[in-house]
């Protein structure tokens, strides 16, 4: 092997030691997601799919707690929620933290519930961890590599109870323009 060609194998494998990335075009900015295929193999499936089908392009982060996360994924800019693929199940489990500029799946009370809806943690939120079954937790997938500014952004955006679903939505919408991945895993 030449000096030539090893940067390259570095760069190959640094590359594979990486997860898959993902690009949210925002109206406030883009974010650059690295998911997690490894530790969260099932949520990393699922969150790919829904951006390969196109399903985040035009969805907005319907609530937004400045101390907390903000959350988009399942409606609309008219408010109306999609239709999605069947519910996960809860990787909460996989070691991954719920701390500041990390991605995790939004469900209800039914810890296998999940299907398009994700939050960007503003703060760490180690009340989302998992903590066994009596605590199942909220299923991190990755983290933010690029783009913080951009959820700052949104996690000060002026908010307003506009009812159901919409008890924290920013008052202008922020719009996930398009969802798509960057460069091949």
């Amino acid at each position: 092997m030449t000096k030539k060609s090893e940067p390259r194998k570095e760069q190959a494998d640094m590359a594979k030691e990486s997860g898959p990335r993902v690009t949210l075009k925002t109206t406030k900015g883009d974010i650059i997601i690295e998911l997690d295929s490894e530790k969260a193999p099932v949520t990393v499936g699922n969150f790919l799919r829904y951006v390969d089908e196109g399903f985040y392009n035009g969805i907005i982060f319907h609530r937004v707690i400045s101390n907390f996360m903000i959350q988009g994924g399942g409606f609309t800019a008219d408010k109306n929620q999609k239709a999605t693929h069947g519910p996960i199940t809860n990787e909460a489990s996989n070691g991954l933290k719920n701390n500041r500029g990390t991605i995790a799946m939004a469900r209800t009370s039914n810890p296998d519930s999940a299907t398009c809806q994700f939050f960007i943690n503003v703060v760490d939120n180690g009340a989302l961890n998992y903590a066994g079954p009596a605590n199942p937790g909220y299923a991190v997938f990755g983290k933010v590599v690029e783009g913080m500014d951009a959820v700052d952004a949104i996690r000060n955006v002026k908010t307003a109870n506009q009812g159901g679903a919409f008890a924290n939505a920013p008052v202008e919408p922020v719009i996930i323009e398009t969802a798509s991945r960057l460069g091949t895993p």
